[in-house]
């Protein structure tokens, strides 16, 4: 009925004819050519009479020599008036010396008719801090700052004993702080209640006070504006447009309100969360801290699945990695898992999370930056320069099972990160690993011998086959055991893309069942390694990928074990069962291989549970 009603106003509007305005002494006026129109609630003193503005402190206004329009608000505070939206009922104004943090301190609304419209994390009392040297940024307030000193506003109820406020001096304080004088924002929106006159605007009407009232009343009258049209086929072609628009409207509407439900319930989840997570919290930072970090958000280091990572800088010694997260994704799984996961662990081979961002809907996650990652160099088969030698190579596998083993027994509760693989292992300047994202990672007692899954989850190709099918047994720990075994093998087949074949075949097989064969037959693995202790470090990294990628979880090895096998010269290890279904061994035959055939997908079972 309202879209119908909504539909025969605007026919109205479009066949009425005439053009103009209201042309009694309180017509719309300007201070100047480029000043904000001027009409009910406000007047321009000496332009209009008192009549024309609302009776109520702070709708008068003013022009200045140079022609700009001024509103003065108690305590002698002077702002220019930039824009007025009479629809939404905001002022927009600024601070003639281009500084509005300077008259915080006159600042008193109480007696005024207008309120800040941004009050975000400062919605109490705070204070300003001269501060002469400080080494992780907050809320700055650049333009009463000065070169030795920085200004920044923090909540009243910070102590003075908090180390962030180390080398501060407290300035004054003040009552509130809207978001819209942080960071040199120079414009700040005022809004105000009464009177409401902004569904007289949205009609396209004037707003005035009502004769012989005894309490300040308010109607509509007259028109702002009237078009005119001159045939019955453009009143047809608006109609068909209004029709259009409605519709479009109405699909916009439902799509913000789904999309704000969704979006709170979101929220409300991170929120509870953090409140939480105070006793071990890293930093948090505002999402305009993040912007500064980023230097907003010039490099980008890479793009994944739950958001875009860029680089960024604390200092010029700290170096970071920013994820932020799509806004879109999931329902506050991924940022919960990482933050509450991460958050908590300090160990040289897991990547350390600095901070976090969870300003409104926009989340952030802080890291340690570190330059490369593994499948860099093992992803380039036939690029001398990227092999990392084989003991480096040791090295690096030995300090991701290190990572693992702390994950599964260091903590509190097991970590289980179900996304092992060369991606997720970062790398820095000295080639240390460091086992990163840990978005699908789940958590577990460490008496607990299986978790629950809904879904599988992880990539192809480093999934454990039990989390596809309980036919091959729990998930568990084991999981995150056979992902490295099958990361290992990758390692030690990383600069292999193909081997000689016999004229009589030219067959492709797996690369990991390719190693079996060779071990089981006592040869070498033809890498083309230079030296015996070469030889034997990949034929020691081969025996333990395939130990650990046994199909029965309970024939893999404890992440504990794989570290003895790594630390040790692998003289005393034996090659495991076959895991594979293949009857080529038996036929020592030596296939042409792909060299990325670890990606290979693996069939998919149906539960039968």
């Amino acid at each position: 009925m309202m879209n119908f009603c909504l539909i025969y106003f605007l026919i109205l509007v479009l066949v009425d004819h005439g053009f103009g305005f209201n042309m009694d002494e309180c017509k719309e006026s300007k201070c100047g050519g480029h000043g904000p129109a001027v009409r009910f609630p406000f007047r321009i003193k000496g332009q209009q009479p008192d009549s024309c503005g609302y009776p109520e402190t702070g709708f008068d206004l003013s022009c200045s020599e140079r022609k700009e329009t001024v509103l003065e608000l108690p305590n002698s505070v002077k702002l220019l008036v930039k824009n007025i939206d009479y629809v939404a009922q905001v002022i927009y104004t600024s601070d003639p010396q281009d500084c509005l943090p300077r008259q915080l301190s006159n600042f008193n609304l109480s007696a005024s008719s207008f309120r800040f419209r941004d009050i975000g994390l400062f919605n109490d009392q705070s204070s300003l801090f001269n501060c002469s040297w400080r080494k992780n940024t907050f809320f700055q307030m650049p333009c009463l700052s000065a070169p030795g000193y920085q200004v920044y506003v923090f909540s009243s109820r910070v102590s003075m004993d908090n180390i962030a406020l180390l080398y501060c001096a407290k300035m004054y304080d003040v009552s509130l702080v809207p978001d819209d004088m942080i960071d040199g924002n120079n414009i700040l929106h005022l809004n105000w209640s009464i009177p409401s006159c902004g569904s007289c605007a949205a009609k396209g009407k004037f707003c005035r006070l009502k004769a012989n009232t005894t309490e300040p009343e308010i109607e509509c009258y007259g028109k702002l504006r009237q078009i005119k049209w001159s045939s019955a086929k453009f009143v047809a072609t608006g109609i068909v447009l209004v029709l259009i628009l409605l519709v479009v409207v109405g699909i916009v509407v439902y799509r913000i309100y789904s999309f704000n439900r969704i979006e709170k319930e979101y929220q409300s989840k991170i929120e509870k969360f953090l409140d939480d997570y105070k006793a071990f919290k890293p930093a948090r930072y505002s999402h305009a801290d993040i912007k500064r970090i980023t230097n907003h958000f010039k490099e980008e280091l890479g793009q994944g699945a739950y958001g875009t990572v860029f680089k960024g800088k604390l200092s010029d010694e700290i170096l970071t990695a920013v994820k932020v997260l799509n806004n879109s994704q999931g329902n506050g799984e991924e940022f919960v898992n990482e933050v509450g996961t991460i958050g908590k662990i300090h160990h040289v081979n897991v990547v350390r999370l600095i901070g976090f961002c969870a300003d409104g809907f926009r989340r952030a996650l802080v890291y340690e930056y570190l330059p490369n990652t593994l499948e860099k160099f093992i992803s380039s088969p036939n690029a001398e320069n990227h092999f990392l030698g084989w003991k480096r190579l040791e090295d690096i596998a030995l300090g991701i099972a290190k990572g693992i083993e702390y994950l599964h027994q260091g903590c509190n509760q097991r970590i289980l990160h179900f996304d092992i693989k060369p991606h997720n292992i970062l790398l820095d300047h000295n080639f240390n690993p460091k086992i990163s994202d840990f978005g699908l990672a789940k958590l577990c007692s460490k008496d607990q011998s299986a978790v629950s899954m809904t879904t599988a989850r992880g990539t192809i190709g480093y999934i454990a086959p039990e989390v596809f099918s309980r036919n091959f047994g729990n998930v568990s720990y084991k999981s995150d055991v056979y992902s490295f075994g099958m990361l290992v093998l990758e390692m030690v087949g990383g600069r292999k893309s193909t081997v000689d074949v016999k004229e009589r075949t030219s067959d492709q097989i797996y690369f990991p069942e390719w190693i079996y064969n060779l071990l089981e037959g006592g040869e070498d693995l033809r890498l083309e390694i230079d030296t015996e202790e070469d030889n034997g470090i990949a034929k020691k990294l081969a025996i333990v990928g395939l130990w650990c990628i046994q199909w029965n979880p309970v024939h893999r090895p404890s992440m504990k074990t794989v570290v003895q096998m790594l630390e040790g010269d692998g003289s005393n290890l034996t090659t495991p069962a076959n895991p594979f279904t293949s009857t080529a061994p038996a036929e020592r035959i030596h296939p042409k291989i792909p060299s990325r055939s670890l990606y290979q997908d693996l069939e998919i079972i149906k539960e039968t549970e």
